[in-house]
């Protein structure tokens, strides 16, 4: 968990399945009724159509009948439509309600910064903002800590059986046409060559998810599948080439990075 601070105004970044999530309520706080504004919003037809399309991208449980009829409800003098229902009825992954100490109504950050924008354009400038700070202050902390681990790993992967081991293999024809709903799954996929439910199910007396368990070279390929990933999307890639793609470039990557480590190019400190 993160704040960002945002027109004086500290507004919380949690990440959820991986996923970063930006607190609506933070953002309406200093607002007078500003929570009135998050179902006002959300009760806006041109809202219910975004957020729609995005779980029918991202999430594979979204209940599209149910978000259908809302849909054709949306617009109407009697529509009304709280986050609690929403979720509810849909089976939201992109607005998801917490309770307790941090709790709130949260957004993934495509929708957050669509409710920003309905905010105010200037607020929603001044968020991106303060987000890709945020990011970018991560980015130099997991390098700096991969750095640090990094200089202190000796002589390792002599042989090409452990190394075979900490490659990743290349996806088959047939996990590559299967279209993985999840972003973070997609980069799973490549990397580990299995999603997190799949891991999850593997390793079920085991704590965490599947990164938590990862090598720091798999760490550091990872942020750059994250960055390559989303200069695909960006490309408009369609999801199964990008993941054949970015299978392609970890393997290439975990093969310079264990390679590098066995020939002792990293100097003690």
């Amino acid at each position: 968990m993160a704040k960002i601070i945002v027109n004086d105004t500290p507004i919380t970044v949690q990440k959820f399945d991986e996923m970063d999530y930006i607190c609506l309520t933070d953002m309406v706080r200093n607002i007078e009724n500003g929570l009135v504004l998050i179902e006002k919003w959300l009760r806006n037809k041109n809202t219910i159509e975004f957020i729609g399309m995005w779980e029918e991208m991202y999430n594979p449980n979204f209940n599209s009948p149910e978000f259908g009829g809302i849909k054709n409800e949306a617009g109407l003098n009697r529509f009304a439509l709280s986050v609690k229902q929403w979720i509810a009825r849909t089976n939201s992954k992109g607005i998801v309600a917490k309770a307790g100490r941090y709790g709130g109504t949260y957004a993934h950050k495509d929708i957050a910064f669509e409710f920003a924008t309905w905010l105010s354009p200037q607020f929603k400038l001044y968020l991106i903002k303060e987000f890709q700070r945020l990011k970018e202050e991560e980015q130099k902390n997991l390098g700096w800590s991969a750095k640090r681990e990094l200089t202190k790993i000796n002589y390792r992967i002599h042989t090409d059986a452990i190394q075979q081991n900490l490659i990743p293999v290349v996806l088959s024809a047939s996990q590559i046409s299967f279209i993985y709903a999840s972003e973070v799954d997609v980069l799973n996929m490549a990397l580990f060559g299995k999603t997190a439910k799949q891991w999850r199910e593997a390793n079920p007396k085991l704590q965490g998810n599947i990164r938590d368990y990862a090598s720091i070279n798999e760490l550091i390929c990872l942020s750059n599948l994250e960055n390559l990933n989303a200069f695909f999307i960006n490309e408009g890639l369609p999801q199964h080439e990008r993941l054949e793609k970015l299978n392609q470039i970890a393997i290439a990557q975990m093969l310079i990075l264990e390679n590098s480590n066995s020939q002792n190019l990293l100097k003690e400190d």
